[in-house]
């Protein structure tokens, strides 16, 4: 599956706002902070495949 690539939008408590950066007008995905990589903050970009997420440099 995939892969799909996200931006982190916005970090509210547990959860993470990703938006993906391949459709324009998607809505934001809610995804708990414990199924990301560690390190993530605002505007980390994200790949998401095979059930993963891993940063992008």
């Amino acid at each position: 599956m995939g892969p799909y690539y996200y931006v982190v939008a916005d970090i509210s408590g547990d959860y993470a706002n990703l938006m993906r950066t391949d459709i324009a007008d998607d809505e934001p995905m809610l995804v708990a902070l414990a199924l990301l990589p560690d390190g993530i903050d605002v505007g980390t970009r994200l790949r998401w495949e095979n059930l993963e997420y891993t940063i992008i440099e």
